[in-house]
Order: structure tokens, then C-alpha cells, then sequence
């Protein structure tokens, strides 16, 4: 009978005795997650952009670009890169020889709670998408939706391997990064200036609501294609079916379990009685579509779109945001933190190929999607540049493809910091611009279109 060689009691002990030294650089990591999550979102939000903009700026600083206090190994750094580790070292007493097994570990468990934190985000993005909407919006804003999708997706993928001979599933997951729109950050700036709701501030939101979903399946195929590393035609045909399959039929099958879930709630009594319900429901559907070779955000994304149609949406909702508010930021800081600017710099003779591969990606970025504007037919008096303009900022959803891509492997340093630079980018400019885009008050159109009507 074989036996295996007894495992060294001293190493069992030492790998024990690390736990501590992790937990505190677990810890650690979060205060530094949490500092730069907060300080930048409450600055950007003083500029009046995206807070989620800012907590990705908070981790470009804390992170490679700077000042290296939140390092990662897949992102080609060693422990003594680490300033945290560096402290442990210096306050606790951390050994050279476990400093490489303590910034490991500690760097899994960061990754780990990342990981979760964009499940908990598509899972909340999906509950704040009113599939009603979807039903209301028209074919215009269908229309809209799909160009904005279709255009910079083949504009990018294509011109990145022609013109820069990137490898096929990098510039696939790069044209993918593209498709995105932030409903979120249009939204604001149309209620703002009084034009949510004219016909202009409906289609935009319709077409971002639309890109969104189309956005999830898009980044569902991609990132499987990541994993297998080939692009074999018949498994992108099945990766967009059966994405297209799934959240189709859990939207469809959600009718009949929406009545049970709620009936399961109403009968526990403890605390947590509809939130950990949800939660089960929501990482159940991203195991799902883990097993299925899609990606486990898809199957939140879709229990968030099943949970929306229940009477306790509004209840859920506030229950899912002090969730979100506590791991989302792991995963924006992350992303920043991973992302070396370095790589774009100038003055540095071999980063000028990531610079121009950069800007070519902030051209397609804004063309691919103004162009959606003209896409509007059977309306004289519509403000198609305002519609074009309002489909260009990707804001955290860019992002989400951004760390997906990252933590996959397929995106190389100057690829990856060209897509953090291009959703930086369409996220500022879109602002002012659609304020340009808007010259006259909200009023004064208002009464012009209904003089027309009158008319």
C-alpha cells in the first residue's frame, strides 16, 4: 500500500502562524481601499462627476501608477513592491521569508472580495433596470442601442488588428470596452438641465438601458473567450446564445418564482429575512452561469432583472446598497490599483505605441457613439448631436469590462491603461459637452414642440 511522506510539522506551524500577519494585511488593504474610495469619490463628486470615477482615481494613486501602498502579483509586482508590506515588516515583525506567502494570500483575498463586489453591482444594476422600460422605449432607442454597441465594438476590434497588430482576443476584449454607456452619469446631467424628459433625454435613457443588457452579454462572451484563450466561430456562436437563452429564459421563468420568493420572505422572521434570501438567489444565478462557461456577473445581472419585478423591489433595493456601499469599492480601487499609467508615458520611447494605441481608442470611444444620433429617423426637430453625445461617457459599467479583462490575463499593461485612460476620458467630457449639446433652456424647446404638435 502506498503511503505519502509525512508533511513537516515546523511547516504546518509556520503557515498557521502567518494567519495573523494576513489578517493584518487584509486589513490594512481595506483602510487603504476605503481612504481612497471615500477621498475620491467625495472630490470627484464635488466636481460634480461620477463618485465611482473618483474611487477609481483613489486606486490609480494608492496603487502602481503611485503610491504603491495596494500592489498585486498578477499585475507583475513582488512583496517588496509593496509598501504595506514594507510597514508589516517594519511594525509587526514580518519575516523576509514570509513576506512573499503574507502578500500573496493577502492579495487573493483582496481579489476575492473584488470579485464579489461586481457581482453585488451587476446584481444592484440589474435591479435598478425596469424591464417595463425596455417594453416602452420604441425602436428608436433600440435603434440607438444596437448601433452604439455594433459600431465602436467592430471599429475598435478591427482597428486594433490592423493598425496595431494586437492579438485577436485582446482586441476583441478592447472593442468590447467600447460598447459601453453609463446611464447613470447621462441621467444626472439631463434631469439636471430639464431634459430627461423630452424626447431626446427618453431615447438617450432608453438606448442606455438597452446597452447596458446588450453591454452584459457582450462582456458574458468575451470574458469566457478569455478563458479558453482560442476563438473557435461555433463556441462564439453558443457563448451568444446561450447568453442571450439565459437571460431571456430567467427573465421568463422569474414570473413564477417572483410569488415564491416573496412568499418565502414573509415567512422567516429574522433579521436579514428578504436581503439574504436575495443574495442566495443572486450568487446561485451566477454559479449558474459560471458552470455554463459565462461569466458569474451575467447571472447576477439576471437575478437583479428577475427580483425587480416583485412587489419588495424598492425594499430590496435599500437593503442591497449598504451591501454594495461596503464591497463595491473593493473592486473600483482595484481596478485603479492595478492599472500603471507608467506605461503611457511619453517620454519613455517604447510606451509611445500604448499612447497612440490610447488615443485611437478615445476617437472610437466618442465617434462610435455620436454617430448613434443619426441613427433617429422621423423626428425633424430632434437634437441628434445632444443623442450622440449622451451615449459617449462609460463611466463604471467601462470599468467593470476594464477589471474583468484584468483579472482574466488577456489585457497587456499598455492595453489595459489605454482602456482606464479612454474611460477616464468619456467620462469627463461628457458633461459639459451635453450642456453645449443643450444651448437652449429645456423650457423654451418644450414650448417649440408643443407649438409644432399644435401646429
Amino acid at each position: 500500500m502506498f503511503t505519502y511522506p509525512p508533511i513537516p510539522l515546523l511547516a504546518t506551524e509556520t503557515t498557521a502562524n502567518l494567519g495573523p500577519m494576513i489578517l493584518a494585511g487584509v486589513l490594512l488593504s481595506l483602510i487603504v481601499i476605503y481612504l481612497a474610495s471615500k477621498l475620491g469619490g467625495e472630490i470627484s463628486r464635488a466636481l460634480n462627476l461620477p463618485p465611482v470615477l473618483g474611487e477609481l482615481v483613489g486606486g490609480v494613486v494608492v496603487g502602481a501608477s503611485a503610491l504603491h501602498l495596494l500592489v498585486f502579483p498578477e499585475s507583475g509586482a513582488s512583496a517588496t513592491d509593496s509598501v504595506l508590506m514594507s510597514f508589516l515588516q517594519l511594525v509587526a515583525g514580518l519575516t523576509p521569508e514570509a513576506l512573499p506567502e503574507v502578500f500573496n494570500t493577502q492579495s487573493e483575498v483582496i481579489s476575492v472580495l473584488a470579485e464579489i463586489g461586481v457581482i453585488i453591482l451587476l446584481f444592484e444594476i440589474g435591479l435598478e433596470s425596469d424591464i417595463r422600460e425596455l417594453k416602452e422605449v420604441g425602436y428608436q432607442a433600440a435603434i440607438v442601442a444596437v448601433v452604439g454597441v455594433v459600431a465602436p465594438f467592430t471599429a475598435g476590434t478591427v482597428g486594433l488588428m490592423l493598425l496595431f497588430h494586437v492579438p485577436t482576443i485582446p482586441a476583441i476584449f478592447a472593442g468590447a470596452a467600447l460598447t459601453a454607456t453609463s446611464i447613470g452619469i447621462t441621467s444626472k446631467v439631463l434631469s439636471e438641465l430639464g431634459y430627461l424628459k423630452s424626447k431626446e433625454g427618453q431615447i438617450i435613457v432608453g438606448a442606455a438601458v438597452i446597452d447596458d443588457v446588450l453591454g452584459i452579454i457582450v462582456l458574458a462572451v468575451v470574458a469566457s473567450l478569455a478563458k479558453t484563450g482560442t476563438v473557435d466561430i461555433l463556441n462564439v456562436v453558443y457563448l451568444i446564445v446561450s447568453a442571450t437563452v439565459f437571460l431571456l429564459g430567467s427573465i421568463f421563468l422569474g414570473k413564477f418564482f417572483n410569488k415564491s420568493f416573496v412568499a418565502v420572505s414573509d415567512l422567516l422572521q429574522t433579521r436579514g429575512k428578504l436581503v439574504i434570501p436575495a443574495l442566495i438567489f443572486a450568487f446561485f444565478m451566477a454559479f449558474l452561469a459560471n458552470i455554463i462557461q459565462l461569466e458569474a456577473i451575467l447571472g447576477a445581472f439576471a437575478a437583479g432583472l428577475v427580483l425587480d419585478e416583485t412587489d419588495k423591489r424598492k425594499e430590496l433595493d435599500q437593503q442591497v446598497v449598504p451591501i454594495a456601499d461596503i464591497l463595491v469599492p473593493v473592486f473600483f480601487v482595484s481596478v485603479g490599483a492595478k492599472v500603471n499609467l507608467g506605461v503611457l508615458n511619453p517620454f519613455v520611447a517604447e510606451n509611445r505605441a500604448g499612447l497612440i494605441i490610447a488615443t485611437f481608442l478615445i476617437v472610437v470611444a466618442i465617434i462610435g457613439k455620436i454617430i448613434t444620433g443619426w441613427t433617429v429617423t422621423g423626428q425633424e426637430k430632434i437634437n441628434r448631436l445632444a443623442i450622440g453625445i449622451g451615449m459617449i461617457p462609460r463611466g463604471e459599467v467601462g470599468l467593470v469590462f476594464a477589471g474583468i479583462g484584468s483579472a482574466s490575463g488577456v489585457l497587456s499593461q499598455s492595453l489595459e491603461a489605454a482602456i482606464i485612460v479612454m474611460v477616464i476620458l468619456t467620462t469627463f467630457m461628457a458633461p459639459p459637452l451635453l450642456r453645449f449639446a443643450f444651448k437652449e433652456p429645456a423650457q423654451t424647446v418644450e414650448k417649440l414642440q408643443n407649438a409644432d404638435v399644435a401646429n
